[in-house]
């Protein structure tokens, strides 16, 4: 079952990958135009592919990425997993992926990861970026690969397996914290994420609205708030555990 459900995903992800290509095909070579040198005149009408870079220039490096990804399909998620034989969680997953098919090392977790490339909006992602979301009450604690047509693949969760999903779904479309992709320009750079979607600038927004019920002088406002300070006292004499996603 699982080798059939593989030799799906592969075909599937060749699918993708000859759909996305096809415009350009149809698409004839532009001679340069008079006066100007063929490197000025010889602009692309499609993105930049996000990681060709990272690949010999006969390979399809977007392609190998997605079959390596799809092939993956059906493995368990677990938490701290480096290899499809042990499980992988979603950085791992990411990780691997990555080193498998482009011999391109990301650093370990989900957050460090979204602290390199360039940043995309969700309007310009095309298959190869990488996506993530606030899954555990902090931003970038989940990370997928884009697909293309609002599909992302990922490492879900324990109890899961690693699944295509559509980005816009409820939940992850509220979860969406942004995007990074990576090429070797990028790689070293330090990701600009003044963009993204924080759960910090939410919670801002949520707290001068508590402000004002309390300031109405009711009771029982009066009583949670004391019950606040009680936690958040309590809280301080513990730290927050933060594991790699």
């Amino acid at each position: 079952m699982k080798l059939q459900l593989r030799l799906s995903a592969l075909a599937l992800a060749g699918f993708m990958v000859f759909a996305q290509a096809a415009p350009d095909k149809a698409t004839p070579d532009k001679a340069p135009a008079e006066g100007k040198a063929a490197t000025e005149s010889a602009a692309p009408d499609k993105p930049d592919d996000p990681i060709s870079k990272y690949a010999a220039p006969q390979e399809d490096a977007v392609g190998d990425l997605l079959l390596q990804a799809m092939s993956l399909l059906g493995v368990a998620y677990r938490f701290g997993g480096n290899t499809p034989d042990d499980g992988l969680d979603c950085s791992g997953f990411i990780r691997y992926v990555f080193q498998k098919s482009l011999r391109v090392n990301l650093p370990r977790t989900a957050a460090e990861m979204a602290k390199v490339g360039k940043s995309v909006g969700r309007a310009d992602l095309v298959p190869g970026d990488l996506v993530f979301f606030n899954t555990r009450g902090f931003s970038y604690s989940h990370v997928g690969i884009y697909m293309g047509n609002n599909k992302f693949i990922h490492a879900p969760r324990t109890g899961k397996n690693i699944e295509v999903s559509n980005l816009s779904q409820g939940y992850w479309s509220a979860r969406f914290n942004g995007a990074r992709r990576v090429n070797r320009s990028t790689a070293g750079q330090a990701a600009d994420t003044s963009d993204d979607i924080s759960v910090k600038s939410a919670a801002k927004k949520s707290a001068p609205a508590a402000e004002a019920k309390c300031r109405k002088g009711h009771k029982k406002c009066k009583a949670e708030a004391a019950r606040g300070k009680t936690g958040g006292k309590a809280a301080k004499g513990g730290k927050k555990k933060k594991g790699r996603h």
